[in-house]
């Protein structure tokens, strides 16, 4: 089951350089369907409630062009509840990470 996320009312933050997300031998996923490269964006998560860490999976064939400290929206971002062997958790994806206006990251500002 993937669950969409509400996140009108949470500030994100990139934690670290984008990754390739990997498998256990090193080689970069992919997504089965598309054969569309997956990263691994680090997120710092802010509301009412406190701060956390998530890492965020995103298909996309560049890497996110997100800068470290900047301020960023996930799109679509879903939370996808996972168990195996025993262990369980929950993983996170997005469609995309878009560095929001004024941030570190963005080239240009929107003028009025």
């Amino acid at each position: 089951m993937r669950l969409l996320i509400d996140t009108s009312n949470v500030q994100f933050t990139v934690g670290r350089e984008v990754q390739p997300k990997t498998d256990q031998n090193g080689a970069q996923r992919v997504e089965r369907n598309t054969n569309i490269p997956m990263w691994s964006v680090q997120l710092v998560a802010v509301d009412d409630g406190g701060a956390e860490v998530i890492n965020v999976t995103v298909a996309a064939s560049q890497a996110p062009t997100v800068a470290v400290g900047s301020s960023v929206s996930p799109v679509a971002l879903q939370a996808i509840p996972w168990a195996q062997n025993g262990k369980h958790g929950v993983a996170y994806r997005a469609t995309e990470i878009k560095a929001l206006t004024g941030s570190k990251s963005a080239s240009t500002a929107a003028s009025s």
